[in-house]
């Protein structure tokens, strides 16, 4: 029988200080108040305030800012457990935690411009 090598996940790197919005786009999970970790169906910006909804139909009103609550959690990769209504795959969080945030390299998850 042959096995399956596991390969570790790649290791990402962001900036420490970015929009949040654009974060939450691109890693599409967001830690609620009570500690659980929910999978983001979509985030509709408006202004300085965004819309994100999960996939537990779960609508969260969040602003733009860098040393939120939020934002300091999905740094430091703190939540207590993973929704089970969302169903967050194994081979994301896997992904999330290989994630590395850092204050001088990395992407800064910038929007690309029509030019």
């Amino acid at each position: 029988m042959e096995e399956k090598k596991v390969t570790p996940a790649r290791k990402r790197f962001y900036r420490k200080r970015v929009r949040i919005f654009n974060l939450i786009d691109r890693i599409k999970l967001w830690p609620s108040r009570t500690g659980q970790l929910h999978g983001v169906r979509s985030i509709k910006v408006q202004g300085n305030t965004a819309l994100l909804v999960t996939h537990c139909n779960k609508e969260f009103s969040i602003t733009n800012s860098i040393n939120s609550r939020a934002g300091r959690w999905l740094r430091n990769k703190w939540f207590v457990q993973v929704c089970p209504k969302c169903g967050v795959p194994d081979w994301k969080l896997e992904k999330y935690s290989a994630t590395l945030f850092k204050r001088h390299q990395g992407s800064m998850l910038l929007k690309k411009t029509d030019e």
